[in-house]
Order: C-alpha cells, then sequence, then structure tokens
C-alpha cells in the first residue's frame, strides 16, 4: 500500500453535547491493517459503558445523506448530525450515560486494509474493537451490541468469539447464518439484494476510492486516494465470490462459519415477520440455538429502518442494556422466567402495509417457548384440483400438474392451491414445512438436470382480497416463502439441529444427489416461520413455482450462471398419487388455556 499511514486523530470536547473522538486507531494484532473508530462520549469524569457497532457503511456518512428518505421518516428524538444508518444515535445514548464506539469496518472509510466482509478476519477485528472498548479509560468495562441488519449480522459472529467485557447483545433484524439465510436460499444463489447491496453500500465506501466526498458520501479517505487496481486486489468481492461459491464446505463459505452455541452473553433478538428473504430465519435460529443463559426473543412488524427507532422499542433497547451494563434493572431481564421469553406479534385482520400507525392494531401476546409448545401441526394437502384441504387425498386420486421452469418476477411461472373459508379463526404461528413430489421435463436438448422450487404462502381475507404485510423495504409481502434446489435435498436427519418442523441441511458438495429427467422426487421444501389469524371466511394460498414471483422485491434469485436453461429448462411437474402425496404442515395455534 503506497499511501503512508498517518495519525488522522481528532477531538472535538466543545461543538456538541458529547465528546467526540474521530478516527480513533484500533491497532490490529489479529491482522493487517487497523481500525479507526468515532467514540461518542458522554461529559462525565465518570466511566461508563459502552455500545459498539462494526460494520461497511462509513462511521462518518451522515444517515441524511445514506437514505435521505428514510432519514425524513425516523422518531424525531432518535435522529442527530451524527446520525448514521442502522446504528444508535449518539445525542440519545449519550443522554442515557452510554459511550458509542462506532467502527469502520477493515478496509471501509478511513480504516485501510482488507475489505473481506462478514469473514473469519473481520470478526477477529471485531473482536479486538470490543476488547479495546472495554479496557478505556472512560469505559467502565462493560461493552453492549445494538445495531440494525448488519450492525446485527456481525453481533452472532463476534459474540461467539466471547471477547472480554461484552456484556449484552440486541441483534436487531439480522441473519446468523451467512449461507442459509442470505447467500443461498435452499441453495439457490440470492444475488439480486447481493449485488445491489454491494455496489450501493459496500464498495461505495471502500477505502482509498476516490470521489466519495464528491459524490456527498462521507469524506475522501484521509490518507489519500488508491488506483483502482490496488482497490481491486484490496476486496474480495461478494458479487463474484458467492456466485462461483456453491456449497458450505467449500473454503470461501467455511471460514465464514461459527458456532452460535458458543454465545453465552445475554441476548435479546428482535424478528420481523416481514423479513422473509433476508433476517427473519436469522433472528428465530440466532435465538434457538445461542448457549445463552438469559435470552429473549421479540416478534416486530414493520419496515426494517424504522421501528429500531419507535419510542417503545428504544425503551425496550435501553432497559435491557441498562440490566446488564448499569446493573440497572426495572424490568426483571436478569432474573431468569421473571420476564416471559418469548414475545409475539399477532397479524390480524388487513390493516394495510408500510403503515406503521395501523400496524398498531395488531395485538401482542408473551410465551414460554419457542415454538410454542402448544402447537398443532396440521397437514394441508395439494389436491390436482388446486384445492387445499385438511382431509387427505382419496385412495387412487392422481394426477399431475405442470408448469414452466425459469419463471421470474416479469414470467411467473406458478400453480396455486387453495383452501376453503376457514370455519373458525385459526391463528398459525411457527414454522412451515412443505412436502411436494416434483420432477423435470425437458423441451428440447439437453435434459435439465436439476430443479428449483420456490414456494409462498398467502393470506386472502373474507371480503376475497389478498392481505399483504409490510416488508423489509416497505413493499408488499405475502406471509412467508421457502427455497430448495433438488440436486441438495439431502436431509440429515441424525444432526442435532432436525426437527419435523424444520428440516436440516448441510449443503455441502458431497450431498449433491442426482436429479433425472421424467423422475419424481419427494422433497421437504423449509419454509421461513410466519404469523396469520386467519378470520372466519378467510383462506389461505400455497403457491408452487419454478422462480420468483411477487412479494420477493429486490430478493431476486436470477443469476444466469446460477440458473441456466441448460440445467433448468423445460417443464417442472407435481405428482399426485397414493404413492406421492402433496402437503404443507402448518403450526395452528390453539387459544390459552
Amino acid at each position: 500500500m503506497p499511501n503512508q499511514i498517518r495519525d488522522i486523530h481528532s477531538v472535538d470536547e466543545k461543538s456538541f453535547p458529547y465528546i467526540l473522538e474521530q478516527n480513533v486507531t484500533v491497532p490490529l494484532k489479529s491482522s493487517e491493517g487497523l481500525v479507526r473508530v468515532n467514540v461518542y462520549r458522554p461529559r462525565t469524569q465518570a466511566p461508563v459503558p459502552v455500545l459498539a457497532t462494526y460494520g461497511p457503511y462509513g462511521k462518518d456518512i451522515p444517515y441524511k445523506d445514506f437514505h435521505p428518505k428514510s432519514f425524513s421518516e425516523v422518531n424525531p428524538h432518535q435522529k442527530s448530525e451524527h446520525s448514521a444508518w442502522e446504528t444508535p444515535d449518539p445525542l440519545y445514548w449519550t443522554q442515557q450515560g452510554y459511550a458509542i464506539v462506532r467502527a469502520d469496518e477493515r478496509g471501509c472509510g478511513q480504516s485501510p486494509g482488507l475489505l473481506d466482509t462478514m469473514s473469519k478476519g473481520t470478526s477477529e477485528a471485531f473482536f479486538e474493537v470490543i476488547e479495546w472498548a472495554a479496557d478505556q479509560p472512560w469505559s467502565s468495562g462493560k461493552v453492549g451490541l445494538l445495531g440494525i441488519s448488519y450492525y446485527a449480522g456481525t453481533q452472532w459472529r463476534v459474540a461467539a468469539r466471547q471477547p472480554k467485557g461484552l456484556a449484552a447483545m440486541i441483534p436487531w433484524e439480522g441473519m446468523s447464518d451467512y449461507y442459509r439465510d442470505r447467500c443461498r436460499h435452499g441453495g439457490i444463489l440470492s444475488n439480486q439484494f447481493i449485488s445491489f447491496w454491494w455496489n450501493r453500500q459496500v464498495v461505495s465506501n471502500q477505502y482509498g476510492r476516490p470521489g466519495r466526498s464528491a459524490a456527498n458520501w462521507g469524506p475522501d479517505t484521509l490518507e489519500g486516494d488508491l488506483p483502482e487496481e490496488e482497490l481491486v486486489q484490496n476486496r474480495q468481492d461478494q458479487t463474484i465470490d458467492n456466485v462461483n461459491n456453491h456449497f458450505r464446505d467449500e473454503d470461501y463459505y467455511a471460514s465464514k462459519e461459527f458456532d452460535l452455541a458458543d454465545i453465552k452473553v445475554p441476548l435479546l433478538s428482535v424478528a420481523n415477520w416481514g423479513g422473509i428473504l433476508l433476517h427473519l430465519r436469522g433472528n428465530v435460529q440466532g435465538y434457538l440455538h445461542a448457549g445463552s443463559d438469559l435470552k429473549y426473543l421479540r416478534f416486530i412488524t414493520g419496515r426494517h429502518d424504522l421501528p429500531f427507532f419507535y419510542e417503545e422499542e428504544v425503551e425496550l433497547q435501553r432497559s435491557f442494556l441498562d440490566a446488564f451494563l448499569k446493573g440497572e434493572d426495572r424490568v426483571g431481564w436478569s432474573q431468569k422466567g421473571k420476564v416471559p421469553p418469548v414475545e409475539v406479534v399477532l397479524r390480524k385482520g388487513d390493516v394495510g402495509f408500510n403503515n406503521a400507525e395501523a400496524e398498531k392494531a395488531y395485538p401482542r401476546r408473551s410465551e414460554s417457548e419457542w415454538p410454542i409448545a402448544r402447537t398443532k401441526y396440521k397437514r394441508f394437502y395439494l389436491k390436482p384440483d388446486f384445492s387445499l384441504s385438511t382431509s387427505a387425498p382419496a385412495p387412487g386420486q392422481e394426477g399431475k400438474v405442470s408448469y414452466k421452469t425459469l419463471g421470474n418476477l416479469e414470467d411467473p411461472q406458478l400453480v396455486q392451491f387453495t383452501t376453503p373459508a376457514f370455519e373458525t379463526e385459526t391463528e398459525i404461528t411457527g414454522h412451515v414445512v412443505a412436502r411436494l413430489a416434483l420432477s423435470a421435463s425437458g423441451e428440447s436438448d439437453p435434459a435439465p438436470s436439476d430443479i428449483d422450487v420456490f414456494v409462498t404462502m398467502r393470506h386472502i381475507s373474507p371480503e376475497g382480497k389478498e392481505v399483504f404485510y409490510t416488508g423489509t423495504a416497505g413493499d408488499p409481502v405475502p406471509l412467508t416463502k421457502g427455497w430448495l434446489r433438488v440436486s441438495l435435498r439431502k436431509i440429515e436427519d441424525a444432526h442435532p439441529k432436525h426437527r419435523e418442523w424444520l428440516p436440516h441441511r448441510e449443503y455441502r458438495s458431497t450431498d449433491v444427489q442426482e436429479v433425472k429427467p421424467e423422475t419424481v422426487y419427494d422433497v421437504d421444501v423449509e419454509v421461513w416461520p410466519t404469523n396469520v389469524v386467519v378470520e372466519r371466511g378467510g383462506k389461505l394460498v400455497f403457491e408452487v413455482s419454478s422462480g420468483d414471483t411477487q412479494g420477493s422485491g429486490i430478493f431476486g434469485h436470477n443469476h444466469p450462471k446460477d440458473r441456466s436453461k441448460e440445467v433448468f429448462g423445460g417443464l417442472n411437474h407435481l405428482h399426485f398419487s397414493d404413492k406421492h402425496v402433496n402437503y404443507v404442515t402448518l403450526p395452528v395455534v390453539p387459544a390459552k388455556p
């Protein structure tokens, strides 16, 4: 690196209600490079607890520039001059007696080094930031983690490393499984979001990238620009790596693995029912498998950017963090059993989407466990007449329905199965699994050698209108979705994480199984968890397709290299017979006794 690394640390004790230290250097022992952080701390001589964030989006890019529309909608009590995307606001939290340590991830912003997001190396760097923060003279020695999305995803990884000083964490809508939650849904590449995310939010902030200030994207690298060839050498490009790597046992994915059971600190995992293509699964799985003695799961609705800043949610965050970082437990978080470990929000009625005020009508309920123990797993059978029924198919009821392969949002290829109107109000909350009998046939050479199946569950109101819910970006989404690449159908039923309501797959290169044309395969498709209260007269629709359908938004699975006509072209078929029975298992929750 030709640029000379220099001390660019500055201190401002007068301009803001807090002391601002910019570009403080955290030297790294685990790797080359260094991490630079901004520290926002209260004007006090007493040591205070710390909230740390670590990510690639730029500690110095103002929220108002990063996403102006979103910033305009944020709770006005939770934004200030130093607000940054998906992170806690320094003005509010310093007023509550916390220091904020906001790090530029290695290779981003003002932190030189290799840009390799979500890697082992960058988790090691975050580990060092936390231990550094716990050891500063202005720190009480206790560090908490709080942030949305990427700033939640990094929490799972670093907490599993058990850094000294880490006392509590609140991963707010953050995936915990890089492969299954984010990159390859059921083995299928989720390329559209990765491309958008990488190009707009990450590589645009790479250390040494010229033109950032001119683009109103934070300050330029204070040590000067780097030439393009060096920028390319200094980054692992996710838009390339995720296309070229397919399996969890390849070095690319294997190097990012960690064990959730290694997490031991108190944990509050916040999952959004509408996050059906990125974070929802990770928050639920993170809660289920974390090794923390004190752990809580809270479900919310709404966009991914705004609820974090709602007054009631901020108070929830503060009460949890105060309990473990200050020893001020007003609620009982630190007393096992005092606070119910699970709180669900029940999506009942059609309140519209992207309407925070209307969604306040959704009731809340506490539960003692997840999944809810009184759940009755009920099969709804798909039938060749496109009905979806709780009654099993009659003996000898045979048929086949077909649809073209490689469907997409512009040209959806799907079949739908609809229940009769529900006779009584029915709550569905939990994990969903679909058993499908699938085959492929070719319309020309070469014959198809794999099948990608996409499934969607939809809700129809008693008035006959589809009910849409608020998706990650405020877009209308259905109840839930699921995916599977049939060559990766192998289930590890002896694995300790395997459940009837959640089939476990390893997605290794050694798990690939042949898919022959004109051959029927019975497969279990993991569908992401969901919640709905179907009112009397309402219906459910279960949709099977060969590609993305309504509700996929920016999370498309359409990379030509991953889903080629040579491999997938032709027709897909669902088969119905005594031998091949298709059904979706739904978690029906009776009322509390």
